[in-house]
């Protein structure tokens, strides 16, 4: 069976391209474009992330703006951080970096973000918007999924998606826009019985369990589409939540690394131009 590998790459450039674009066209107005990054303490992961995006500024001419809180930070003095971006007219989006140090109430941050500019749909209003299938607010993760597959061309009207996952960051919102596309959504979790007879019926399988080669051949019928939403490092290196000999069932597939990951950081960019 030949196979579609849908790598990254490709759909990342031409993101790139149109938000730079419209990100020219606003400055060129005289617009302020600016993504304002919020830590709190030093987690190492959150910094590399926002290293990342800085780089991406960057090459994409947008301004950034870091606010950095030390570890100790009280919930209060988050909240007061993101009201205060949220009242500077020069910031375009928020992101606020998860996890936060325990003694924050990260969903009170997330509800303290003015919806249009909660770049990573922290805020329940926009989630709620999403629920309702009025909403074009989505964490950076799902909408990289749906990028891919429209980028592909994989047709999603009345095909029967199963999404492997139901954290508040992927599954859940992936399985929203995808129901958004018209396709027929099946949610499985650890609770779930009869997962392998589930994801055989499966058109496309969305993996975002966080366990390393979790779908095996048996589970995924012959021509199914798969995107693998999995980052785990093993001593192997970093792989997915999809096997590699249940790749060989697959019509097509995002590799891991070089899948999702790589569309993931450019959506936050998306999602900040979706505000000029």
């Amino acid at each position: 069976m030949e196979k579609l590998i849908m790598n990254g790459r490709p759909v990342a450039d031409a993101c790139k391209e149109k938000i730079k674009a419209k990100t020219d066209a606003a400055k060129a107005e005289g617009k302020a474009v600016t993504l304002a990054i919020l830590t709190v303490g030093q987690d190492p992961a959150s910094f590399v992330y926002r290293k990342r995006l800085l780089k991406m500024t960057e090459s994409l001419g947008i301004d950034s703006r870091c606010v950095e809180l030390p570890e100790t930070a009280a919930t209060e003095e988050v909240v007061a951080a993101v009201q205060a971006l949220n009242e500077d007219a020069s910031v375009t989006g928020i992101l606020p970096m998860m996890p936060m140090p325990k003694q924050v109430n990260s969903k009170r941050v997330g509800a303290a973000l003015a919806p249009e500019k909660d770049m990573d749909c922290l805020n329940p209003v926009n989630g709620g918007a999403l629920l309702m299938g009025n909403g074009r607010r989505a964490a950076c993760t799902p909408r990289a999924c749906l990028a891919i597959l429209k980028f592909y061309g994989i047709p999603l009207d009345g095909k029967h998606a199963v999404v492997l996952g139901r954290s508040n960051v992927v599954g859940k919102p992936v399985a929203l826009l995808l129901l958004q596309e018209n396709c027929t959504v099946t949610v499985c979790h650890s609770h779930t019985k009869n997962l392998t007879e589930l994801l055989r019926q499966a058109d496309i399988i969305v993996a975002a369990i966080g366990k390393a080669g979790f779908v095996t051949r048996d589970m995924v019928k012959p021509g199914a589409v798969i995107v693998d939403v999995g980052i785990n490092v093993t001593e192997n290196g970093i792989v997915g939540d999809v096997a590699p000999d249940a790749l060989e069932n697959a019509s097509a597939y995002t590799p891991v690394p070089g899948g999702v990951g790589v569309v993931s950081n450019v959506m936050m960019m998306d999602a900040l131009a979706g505000n000029l």
